[in-house]
């Protein structure tokens, strides 16, 4: 056996060794077991060792061939000590043969050539967090799990919605064979490229945005600005018709903000101007500039009846405000769902949205105008911009039937759904990420029976989307944090890929269950990790500052103990390259042509390179030699 137990410190066994060390192979982090005879084998990883001692923190123990994670039992002084067993390894990592409902994760570094297979139930029913460095093999990794995901076994989730929302538009050259690979498996992507683009341009129908939507689209700063959305969207519909009743509905609102300013008690002229502004944009074939007021002997138009005397009032005044009160509705009207236009646009909710500023009186309230103005600037800017490409579609759809276009390729459904966000700014592509989202959790919340659908939605870069942002004090909830909250019971999952973990919304790390960190050297990350994250040791927290590329540190209730392991390259690899300096700066000038640009060092053969440099092993070198490995332990520690 390897010694006898000396002391017993909270977690910690101190372990004065009965063999000599320096024949030994590395046993750090190699586990132990301790037996007393009774049906209870404590478990425990090796941290440290010298010449005389060896420091093991106790993991679990092992009863009725089962193992169950945790601190709480303590070996017993008289316990024989050794190496564990391969038979006992599997129970804390898993059978080496992939299982239906298992998919492989990577290989351990700890025990060589041994496989990481992974429950999918444990790991993927919950949501989840990659954490890593620039540079630490991220993009690789999450390409490598989901390939494997599809590929590893002949039974594949066909079932599945992953919607990936892709920062820099990377993913799409690791994920577009799948199809090649299993013809059942289908790849969809979309970009936000309007200039050039290779794929589909990524468009949300406007109609299907409701106020919370349109409050985060346009930059509301306050729950005083909702009311004027939800006005605005309940007027588009009827604005957008042509019916008699929607024409006298139109007329009402008219009428109502000009009868407010004719009777503000304003300058003459201010209420001229503002009229004439009023009925100028705001207009109907009935109830405009040029519509003729009859009197008896003449007839006048609207306009010239605003006209100013010598003394400075509108001598029509008492004419103008009772030809205008006939327009004022006295009931409710009544217009029927026939006559309403569901399918807007950008151009005609700009319009609701001007009607309804000015039936909130924007003309008589200085307050008024500025809370509400700078929504229509924003919307009048997104209507006549760039971004409205984003918001323009060709046909009217439902909610469900625009998610169920976003999924249906020609071949069948898609599995992965990409969406480069990577062309747009960080404002609208969170503002974009939040929409869709919440789109899928409607749709999730709503089907029946409960929970009969998934969706994962997979957030590149996530510290720039997934913040503690106003949208609590404005809309009442976080839809990032309500998914992190409540999506389980429905079927919808996060996954948060990030280099900043504490730039994070801290409700949503928190529910997280399940978490894999590459190398991690920012000391408010590592802190932010240890303090935000359940069950992480200091010894853990140490190790993440020193992986090397492509190695991390899994934990979760998907692993019984935190598990040291490389995951192996994808193929194909992300596009997540970096600049070959040495070629861009040394290539010979040509002062005949243009220089081409010189071709980016992936990041994946980066990762090759070092990982063989520190000695772990490459996917094809792996070899199954566990027992061997812990063989060699045993025989010399006997």
């Amino acid at each position: 056996m390897l010694g006898k137990i000396q002391e017993i410190i909270d977690n910690s066994v101190i372990i004065k060794l009965g063999i000599d060390i320096n024949q030994q192979p590395n046993l750090i982090n190699i586990h132990v077991v301790f037996e007393d005879g009774t049906d209870r084998k404590v478990v425990a990883e090796i941290v440290n060792t010298n010449q005389t001692t060896m420091t093991a923190n106790i993991v679990g123990e092992i009863r009725n061939d089962r193992f169950i994670p945790g601190s709480t039992s303590k070996p017993s002084f008289k316990s024989t000590i050794r190496i564990i067993k391969t038979e006992e390894l599997e129970l804390i990592y898993g059978k080496q043969q992939l299982q239906f409902g298992y998919t492989n994760f990577g290989i351990s570094n700890v025990y060589q050539g041994y496989k990481i297979n992974v429950d999918i139930n444990e790991f993927f029913s919950s949501h989840f967090s990659i954490i890593g460095n620039t540079g630490s093999g991220k993009s690789s990794g999450v390409a490598s799990i989901l390939q494997k995901l599809y590929t590893s076994t002949e039974r594949v989730p066909l079932n599945s919605s992953i919607f990936f929302f892709d920062a820099y538009g990377e993913y799409t050259n690791a994920f577009s064979k799948l199809h090649e690979i299993n013809p059942k498996l289908n790849y969809k992507t979309y970009t936000t490229n309007i200039i050039d683009p290779e794929t589909e341009i990524l468009r949300i129908p406007v109609w299907l945005l409701d106020v919370d939507d349109l409050a985060l689209l346009l930059d509301a700063t306050s729950p005083t600005q909702l009311p004027i959305i939800e006005k605005a969207l309940k007027l588009v519909p009827i604005l957008t018709g042509n019916s008699d009743n929607v024409i006298r509905r139109k007329n009402d609102i008219i009428a109502r903000a000009l009868q407010d300013i004719l009777l503000s008690g304003s300058e003459s002229t201010k209420i001229r101007d503002q009229v004439v502004g009023v009925l100028t944009k705001f207009n109907t074939p009935t109830l405009n500039l040029e519509t003729q007021i009859v009197q008896p002997g003449y007839t006048r138009t609207l306009k010239q009846c605003l006209y100013i005397d010598k003394t400075g009032k509108i001598q029509e005044m008492e004419l103008v405000v009772e030809f205008i009160r006939t327009y004022i509705l006295e009931e409710n009207l009544e217009i029927q769902e026939s006559e309403l236009n569901h399918f807007y646009n950008l151009n005609d909710l700009e319009l609701a949205m001007d009607f309804s500023l000015i039936s909130e009186g924007i003309l008589k309230s200085n307050k008024v105008f500025d809370t509400a103005n700078i929504m229509s600037v924003r919307l009048h800017t997104l209507a006549t911009g760039d971004n409205k490409e984003y918001f323009t579609y060709p046909d009217y759809v439902t909610r469900d039937e625009y998610i169920n276009r976003l999924i249906a390729t020609n071949t069948g459904k898609a599995q992965i759904i990409n969406f480069n966000i990577n062309y747009v700014d960080d404002r609208v592509a969170k503002v974009m990420t939040k929409i869709l989202s919440r789109m899928l959790f409607i749709k999730a919340s709503e089907t029946k029976p409960r929970g009969s659908h998934a969706y994962h939605i997979i957030i590149e870069e996530a510290h720039r989307y997934v913040q503690h942002d106003i949208d609590i004090e404005l809309i009442g909830y976080n839809i990032f944090e309500r998914i992190s909250k409540e999506g389980r019971k429905y079927g919808v999952f996060l996954a948060l890929i990030t280099q900043r973990p504490s730039e994070l919304s801290d409700t949503c790390i928190s529910q997280c269950a399940n978490f894999i960190i590459l190398r991690t050297v920012h000391p408010v990350d590592l802190k932010y990790i240890k303090e935000m994250i359940p069950n992480i040791s200091e010894e853990v927290v140490l190790q993440l500052k020193n992986l090397k590329p492509g190695n991390c540190i899994a934990f979760g209730q998907a692993f019984k103990v935190p598990t040291v392991m490389y995951l192996e390259l994808p193929n194909p690899a992300p596009l997540s390259n970096n600049v070959d300096i040495k070629s861009v700066w040394y290539q010979e000038e040509n002062t005949n042509q243009v220089v081409e640009q010189a071709p980016a060092v992936s990041e994946v053969s980066m990762i090759m390179q070092q990982t063989a440099q520190a000695g772990f092993m490459q996917p094809q070198q792996a070899a199954p030699n566990v027992n061997n490995q812990m063989q060699s332990v045993n025989n010399t520690s006997i």
